[in-house]
């Protein structure tokens, strides 16, 4: 298992369960954190152990945003007597945290976002990246970086059109209002709301255990895909799909779903 900071990860039968921790804090992102959000995703790519991931945060909220104390801190850090050089490593520190949350669409396992409480700024941004999102009745979103004066610049004007349009998505970043879990699910911006967070977070586990059910070669062939049919034409998308069959559909996995389906038996793929 990988140890982190502020965030913890377990595995249980296939899933695994990473959780902001940083409660005291509202789960809001230091630079810590961030860095430890792209390590435990790399640890969940990486691990054939792990199929399928959840990702909550512990405490009230799923995650309030960046903490202020790293705003602050950055006029210090990227301090330069040149002002070109100056602009050179804020462009720098921006692409990193970019980075850090474009680690969960790089993890090849899904990943499903459980939100509760609060989910705001650099928490958005990061539940976007996620393949999909379950929420809690208490579940609040915004786009709040208009109301601290800056753009939004880690992945939620990116991410969000796709998501719920470009009508609201654009209504949500230039307003910076609060969206809560009813009206998300109206907008397309979560897939269910639970009773309240054991619930859940416990629907979020079952359903990425029925993920990791399935062919691990066939999943993370379908989230590669569908991530590239994403950003691509239909004909470019139709030739990449083309290629991962052409490559992968001769497989032991199909074969042995192919056998059960005829047999009416379970089956079981090894990782």
């Amino acid at each position: 298992m990988i140890e982190l900071e502020t965030l913890s990860a377990t595995l249980d039968d296939k899933v695994a369960l990473i959780c902001f921790n940083r409660a005291d804090k509202a789960n809001a992102l230091n630079q810590q954190m961030w860095q430890d959000l792209r390590a435990a995703f790399e640890w969940a790519d990486g691990d054939s152990a792990v199929r399928a991931v959840v990702l909550a945060g512990s405490g009230k909220h799923f995650c309030s945003g960046i903490d202020l104390t790293m705003l602050l801190g950055l006029q210090q850090a990227i301090q330069d007597d040149c002002e070109g050089r100056k602009r050179e490593k804020l462009r720098r520190v921006i692409l990193d945290l970019q980075d850090c949350v474009s680690s969960l669409e790089r993890c090849v396992k899904p990943v499903i976002a459980a939100i509760h409480g609060a989910c705001l700024g650099g928490g958005l941004d990061i539940a976007l990246a996620a393949d999909f999102r379950f929420a809690a009745p208490d579940a609040v979103f915004g786009v709040r970086e208009v109301d601290i004066g800056m753009v939004a610049d880690v992945g939620s004007l990116q991410r969000l059109p796709g998501v719920v349009g470009q009508g609201i998505a654009r209504e949500l970043a230039l307003t910076g209002r609060d969206v809560v879990a009813t009206e998300a699910l109206e907008i397309g911006l979560i897939n269910r709301i639970f009773d309240n967070q054991d619930a859940l977070l416990a629907g979020a586990q079952a359903s990425a255990a029925l993920i990791a059910s399935k062919s691990p070669l066939a999943v993370r062939g379908t989230k590669q895909v569908l991530n590239y049919s994403r950003d691509h034409s239909v004909a470019d998308s139709l030739e990449y799909v083309a290629g991962w069959n052409a490559a992968m559909l001769i497989s032991e996995d199909i074969q042995k779903a192919g056998m059960a389906a005829m047999l009416k038996q379970q089956v079981t793929f090894r990782d």
